[in-house]
């Protein structure tokens, strides 16, 4: 194999990425696109809200194949799900010599061509990618943001491009979320981090919460002299990895946010209604966010922070942009599969119900949006069906998972979605093993291990009068890392297919 690099004029290169429609893998097609390459991929059959993505840029994605890369292919981005061994196009660029990366060895080349800033965490790296685009964007810094899920705020695209941002080199700032697990985010080359959260997780690869939270401190050391950590006081796992990151490096400046930080990022909460949320910064005043959940407040918080510390890194004056900031807070309606809201409908007692999809998939992301949902939704019937992701992390936090579901009233928990690094006879763990443990602790939680059979309980109970106790009506939540998003698809069919039948009679 040849040396890998990526080339500092992307113009005319062609670049083969497989697995381009993974959510990340997308948004580097369409970075590199912008930057003048040749863009082809493959990937597999079944459609994802990427496709779009894809088909805006003009590329076709193609069913895995040697034949997909040719002695004119430049460059192979590959996602980390894929190998040479197993997939045929890595397989033939490796016949060929042709110069492979991963895609987390692309993003930090990328990141080395910018004043580039790495957000992490175990929860929240995502929407917060979003809030930072969605702040950056309002400003007149020469900014690009990539983030792990699709954003109406960047225009139904998983990348923010601020008009200012310099096509070749020259002044420019770069953010974009990075992942913890095997240690991808190494790869990146950040001057600023923001970190959200730190606790178990990814038990196949960290098998102790001092895996998990080394791997962090080790990325925090990747800053550079002087380089700062935004990270959230409120979240036990993040102090104190920050604590620990400093005792290794006491250049690092520490700026932390949360309710019980001190200075300029100390957030104080307010009150949640008519869908927004209220709360002041101690710096800037009072914010108004409308996404739900006090997890949410504190991502904006975080997000706030790198603006204003990116603007001063610039020579600017943060609080010339506080009113800029705030609106950018202001206009983050969300991501695909963060709170997103699917549908609406009424059933035939005049109750509304609000369709959302979450990709909530660990334990405490689960407790902490569902208590968001009920502050947020006041007055709303909460039904939720879950859907584990991987077997050693539903087996690792089994106990946490059960007593998570306590601001829902209604929980339907579907089979283990099994991931492709391992397999269900690796562990004594399934879905009705966990339904189980959460009937202990649950008062209305059920098992239904097929998407069919969760669709016409949940339907069932939609279709009922909410009644006096709920005069908001529902919010039914498909919750998880897994696909089912697909049962919210078949309740939306029930529901309407049982209007058509009212209508007829």
């Amino acid at each position: 194999m040849k040396e890998t690099v990526l080339p500092e004029n992307l113009s005319g290169v062609h670049i083969h990425f497989v697995g381009i429609k993974g959510t990340g893998m997308a948004a580097l097609a369409e970075i590199a696109a912008a930057r003048g390459a040749v863009i082809t991929g493959s990937d597999v059959s079944e459609h994802f809200y990427t496709d779009e993505i894809l088909e805006r840029l003009g590329v076709h994605s193609l069913p895995f194949s040697a034949e997909n890369v040719t002695p004119q292919t430049q460059l192979v981005v590959r996602s980390s799900a894929y190998s040479p061994e197993e997939n045929p196009d890595l397989a033939e660029a490796e016949r060929l010599g042709i110069p492979s990366m991963l895609y987390s060895e692309a993003l930090g080349a990328l990141s080395r061509t910018a004043y580039s800033a790495g957000i992490c965490g175990v929860h929240g790296k995502t929407t917060t990618a979003g809030l930072v685009g969605a702040v950056l964007k309002e400003t007149d810094l020469p900014a690009q943001v990539l983030a792990g899920s699709v954003m109406p705020a960047f225009g139904n695209s998983c990348v923010m491009t601020s008009e200012q941002f310099p096509a070749e080199r020259g002044r420019r700032y770069f953010a974009a979320e990075t992942c913890e697990y095997q240690r991808h985010f190494m790869a990146f080359s950040p001057k600023k981090i923001i970190l959200t959260s730190v606790e178990s997780d990814h038990q196949d690869y960290y098998p102790l919460f001092s895996d998990i939270q080394n791997a962090f401190i080790d990325y925090i050391c990747l800053l550079p002299e002087g380089g700062s950590l935004i990270f959230c006081a409120d979240d036990p796992g993040a102090a104190q990895t920050a604590r620990l990151a400093a005792g290794r490096r006491p250049d690092i400046v520490l700026i932390p946010y949360g309710e019980v930080a001190d200075g300029a990022y100390r957030v104080s909460f307010g009150g949640a209604e008519s869908g927004c949320q209220r709360f002041s910064l101690a710096a800037a005043g009072g914010c108004v966010l409308h996404v739900p959940g006090r997890h949410n407040v504190l991502n904006a918080a975080a997000a706030f922070a790198l603006g204003c510390e990116l603007l001063k890194e610039d020579g600017r004056n943060p609080a010339d942009y506080y009113g800029r900031l705030k609106q950018g807070l202001a206009s983050f309606s969300g991501g695909k599969r963060r709170s997103e809201i699917v549908a609406r409908k009424k059933n035939r007692f005049g109750n509304d119900i609000i369709f959302i999809d979450d990709y909530g998939h660990h334990p405490t992301a689960i407790r902490t949006t569902l208590a968001g949902y009920r502050e947020f939704y006041s007055g709303c019937k909460i039904i939720v069906d879950f859907m584990s992701h991987t077997y050693t992390r539903t087996a690792a936090l089994l106990e946490e998972f059960a007593r998570s579901f306590s601001d829902a009233d209604m929980v339907v928990i579907n089979r283990i979605y099994a991931s492709a690094r391992e397999t269900a006879s690796a562990s004594a763990v399934t879905g009705e093993v966990l339904a189980r443990r959460t009937q202990e602790c649950h008062r209305n939680a059920v098992y239904a291990g097929e998407f069919s059979g969760a669709a016409d309980i949940i339907a069932a109970e939609l279709s009922k009068d909410a009644g006096p106790q709920f005069p908001g009506g529902y919010v039914f939540v498909t919750m998880g890392a897994g696909d089912n998003w697909k049962a919210g698809q078949l309740v939306l069919e029930r529901l309407s297919s049982g209007e058509n039948r009212e209508d007829k009679k």
